[in-house]
């Protein structure tokens, strides 16, 4: 008896168009860090818009399509982030630089909240975290160190230019947006991408196989509270005002849900195409006033009857493309 002959098979961890994703990237993102200089004004509020778009469908995505966490109160941090920047700028620090300390107030409030947050799972976690960023602005109105109800203005502006400094924004949103998606990349193609989907799909499961479910659902909050607190110092940058009902607007965590359930939910590619599409429609449907928000619902609905798996894992299931593959490729040699 000798056994079958089987075709030898090639196991990578990239793709065609995974490398050709990088190779247009490189060029492409050097010439969007051009645009100040290439085209200036016109352009550059727009796109910090689509980037702050792609940094929070991102971060949102990494914590409820990889992790099973689905947040309702993630404005909670984009608050918390911009609170943070208006205290690192009133102690003197710069505040393009204080958005990586504003990023890491935002996390380190998250982990005695997750103490408690994460005992909790499924729609009982979703209404908590809504009630967590509603007990965040309250706390914030009473507080008067921080303006009250009334807000308080962004310090340490006062030196720029308003050419230099909506250059500096655009630069800022665009190293967030990047950084968030790559890191997001990079830690779901990690050991985290296999355990977090393990602990999504049935966490005693995934308890019982080895996988340590409280670690990686404290880093998958601890992680998306670092990305929505650099959003948060990014809208201060942009707005030069902080105000509690606006930083904390539970609009924010409706948009995160829409572009990843629109782009598709648990792909890295789903949440820059949700990002792109809300982006498109807030351009065109702006002038609309509250109508806006309902035709994006409609959107939404549809888009959710449609494509259950969203725009983009329609693509991938009936193509099999993936430009950011975060698994293994199995290939026949012969074929």
């Amino acid at each position: 008896m000798t056994a079958p002959d089987s075709a030898p098979m090639r196991v990578s961890r990239w793709s065609t168009a995974g490398t050709a994703t990088v190779a247009a990237a490189v060029p492409g993102l050097a010439i969007l860090a051009a645009v100040p200089y290439l085209v200036g004004g016109p352009a550059e509020q727009p796109l910090i818009v689509a980037f702050t778009f792609i940094a929070m469908a991102t971060m949102w995505n990494l914590l409820a399509g990889f992790s099973g966490l689905t947040s309702f109160g993630q404005n909670a941090y984009l608050g918390v982030g911009a609170y943070g920047l208006y205290l690192v700028a009133s102690h003197g620090v710069n505040p393009f630089v204080g958005i990586v300390a504003a990023a890491f107030i935002a996390g380190l409030v998250s982990l005695p909240v997750s103490a408690l947050l994460l005992r909790l799972s499924g729609g009982y976690f979703a209404v908590a975290s809504l009630v967590i960023a509603a007990v965040f602005q309250i706390a914030v109105t009473l507080s008067p160190s921080v303006g009250g109800t009334t807000g308080v203005s962004l310090p340490g502006i006062a030196g720029y230019s308003p050419v230099l400094r909506e250059a500096m924004t655009y630069w800022a949103a665009m190293i967030v947006a990047v950084v968030s998606v790559v890191g997001a990349f990079l830690l779901v193609r990690a050991g985290f991408g296999l355990d977090a989907r393990a602990v999504a799909g049935d966490p005693v499961a995934a308890a019982i196989l080895g996988v340590r479910v409280r670690r990686i659902r404290l880093l998958a909050y601890f992680t998306a509270a670092l990305g929505a607190g650099a959003v948060g110092a990014l809208i201060a940058l942009q707005t030069l005002f902080i105000e509690p009902t606006s930083v904390f607007s539970v609009q924010y965590s409706v948009e995160m849900l829409f572009m990843v359930l629109v782009g598709g939910i648990g792909t890295i590619e789903g949440p820059i195409i949700g990002a792109l599409i809300l982006f498109a429609l807030q351009q065109w449907l702006a002038q609309y006033g509250a109508w806006y928000l309902v035709l994006v619902g409609a959107v939404a609905v549809l888009a959710t009857l449609a494509v259950p798996r969203g725009l983009w894992g329609f693509v991938s299931s009936r193509w099999g493309w993936s430009l950011f593959p975060v698994g293994y490729l199995v290939r026949d040699r012969e074929k």
